[in-house]
């Protein structure tokens, strides 16, 4: 039988008004991609996402405030063919990039070449960007040799850190797309043998068993509040935590789940928040049991280009 199609809902409103109405989408209804369609000399905009289930209209119309268009699209690879034209990202000391941009690498940069695909983490989401700024700042000051990127979708925040400290990286996603997206992603950049990706759900898998001196989390607030306790006890004594897909107005909550380690800065762009925390080498193995964790009746949910 041929694949379902998959279904777009087109919301049209003012352009400067599209950046958030794209974020909104991307945090309450599990777009599989989000773009954004500018007119090019007029005031308007059109933020289209694509979903693998057909969405409900009303709600999605209720969650807007206004109307939106939901219709099916043939059986195509909707989710390349909307992400093949994004242009390259500067963030920290990288440039990420596709292949129709390899003649436009600047010199002195750390580039990353990924292409779009099925697993979500081309760098054009603003939390991929503020990780790999994060990244940068890190390399600046300390050196990292365990280092787990949890939730790797494309595997770039795996391969930008193995390209800073030149040492392995441990990389789990929940979708073996994007495992099998990370591995080939990790040839393309030529540290094929540096990277160990592993599907899991959590930190249960014995591939994780760390401790790390580093972890990589850039998922969700309500899955970063689910496995607090199980990523601080992966967290060696001094080692440093970077949380990122969430908004500014989760930090206070998200950090509440994170008691007993350091805030040590925040980044943020627009709506969106990176967090770096430390663990204090005094950090007892009861006090990293106990740290807070909340309990969900649902599994996790993976929101597409969070990374």
């Amino acid at each position: 039988m041929p694949a379902p199609p998959l279904w777009k809902v087109s919301i049209a409103l003012e352009k400067a008004a599209a950046p958030d109405m794209a974020s909104l989408l991307e945090l309450a209804s599990a777009p599989q991609a989000v773009l954004i369609v500018e007119e090019p000399f007029g005031p308007g905009a059109v933020v289209e996402a694509l979903y693998t289930d057909e969405p409900d209209a009303a709600f999605l119309s209720r969650l807007a405030g206004r109307p939106v268009i939901a219709e099916p699209l043939p059986d195509q690879d909707w989710i390349k063919l909307s992400q093949e034209g994004l242009p390259p990202v500067r963030a920290g000391r990288f440039f990420v990039y596709g292949a129709h941009d390899a003649g436009a690498v600047p010199a002195s940069v750390i580039a990353l070449r990924i292409e779009a695909g099925l697993a979500f983490g081309t760098g054009h989401h603003e939390t991929t960007a503020l990780c790999l700024a994060v990244l940068s700042d890190l390399s600046r000051r300390q050196r990292f040799a365990k280092v787990l990127d949890l939730g790797c979708g494309t595997g770039l925040l795996a391969i930008g850190a193995v390209k800073l400290w030149k040492h392995k990286v441990i990389a789990s996603d929940i979708d073996p797309v994007a495992i099998e997206v990370t591995r080939e992603n990790a040839r393309l950049n030529g540290v094929g043998g540096m990277i160990s990706a592993f599907a899991a759900d959590g930190l249960t898998h014995k591939g994780l068993a760390g401790p790390f001196d580093l972890i990589i989390a850039n998922i969700l607030a309500g899955p970063l509040t689910r496995l607090a306790r199980g990523i601080v006890a992966k967290l060696e004594p001094g080692g440093v935590l970077v949380l990122s897909g969430l908004l500014r107005n989760q930090e206070k909550m998200l950090l509440s789940f994170y008691q007993g380690l350091r805030l040590a800065s925040i980044r943020r762009d627009g709506p969106w928040s990176a967090l770096v925390l430390e663990r204090p080498y005094g950090l007892s193995r009861d006090l990293a049991a106990n740290v807070r964790t909340l309990p969900l009746r649902t599994p996790l949910r993976r929101i597409a280009l969070l990374r």
